[in-house]
């Protein structure tokens, strides 16, 4: 498959970056993924808007939303007939410089723009119907979450932390109040009303949460976005994830403590309403 790299389509395995590019040396960049279903691009508003807050947050230029989604569709054809699903990636660094910290001067390097379209496997029916096991982990990162960058290293140490203890992820907890985990949002149920953290600085407010924020509104469900315990999570009846490749997907246990609904009516009802809104048939 071909991939997108500065202007041009290239072979995957004849893409390359230089080892002066700032992504590489600083985690100088900003990224975008995007739920690709029956080859078309699931709310590209949405995460387009994410992406230009996020460029502007670190002072690169906005990108050309149009070009962008062009390029997403030819990327887009060269999936198989058989691949249904897959997702979109988007990076973008401040480009190719000699090593300095600073800002290279204006003007002298362009941005470096890396796009590529991957098939993803469905999660399995039988995970969602079971829940996953979560741990908690401190939420150590910086205070600039809301930042979409590709610095993810906090992330993904949490997450091999959870993977080495048996876990599906990590749930971040901030000052004792549940954040959000290495890639999803968090959300729990209690006696019919759904609860998720505010979008702070903390939080990266995932355009899926954004889509069943709006999907339990249409189905009058009482949403309460304000902060929560780890101890209000045990006692949830239902938690659940919400991502980009995650959509919705229930909680099984945390830290070995069981939810009491693993996979409760309100994360399943939700989880049917997001794959009719993508235009997947029940």
């Amino acid at each position: 498959m071909h991939v997108y790299l500065n202007g041009k389509m290239v072979p995957e395995s004849e893409a390359m970056v230089s080892i002066d590019d700032r992504g590489f040396l600083f985690a100088d960049g900003v990224y975008e993924v995007i739920h690709v279903y029956h080859k078309k691009l699931f709310e590209w508003e949405l995460h387009l808007a994410r992406l230009q807050r996020s460029l502007a947050a670190i002072q690169l230029p906005a990108m050309d939303g149009s070009e962008l989604a062009r390029v997403a569709e030819q990327l887009i054809l060269e999936l198989g007939p058989e691949q249904s699903e897959a997702s979109l990636y988007i990076e973008a660094t401040r480009g190719t410089h000699r090593r300095a910290h600073g800002f290279p001067p204006p003007g002298s390097t362009p941005p470096t723009v890396l796009m590529w379209v991957r098939p993803v496997n469905p999660i399995p029916k039988e995970t969602v119907g079971q829940g996953v096991p979560m741990i908690t982990v401190p939420d150590d990162r910086w205070a600039k979450v809301w930042i979409k960058t590709i610095g993810l290293l906090p992330n993904v140490l949490a997450k091999e932390k959870a993977h080495q203890s048996g876990a599906f992820d990590a749930i971040f907890v901030r000052d004792g109040m549940v954040t959000e985990a290495t890639s999803a949002n968090i959300f729990m149920a209690k006696d019919g009303m759904l609860y998720t953290a505010p979008a702070t600085n903390y939080i990266l407010s995932g355009i899926t949460r954004h889509v069943v924020l709006e999907l339990a509104q249409a189905r009058n469900i009482s949403v309460n976005l304000t902060p929560f315990s780890v101890d209000q999570l045990l006692m949830a009846d239902e938690v659940f994830l919400t991502g980009t490749l995650t959509e919705v997907l229930p909680i099984a246990s945390i830290d070995g403590h069981p939810v009491k609904n693993p996979s409760g009516p309100m994360a399943r009802q939700l989880l049917q309403d997001l794959h009719e809104r993508a235009g997947l048939q029940p």
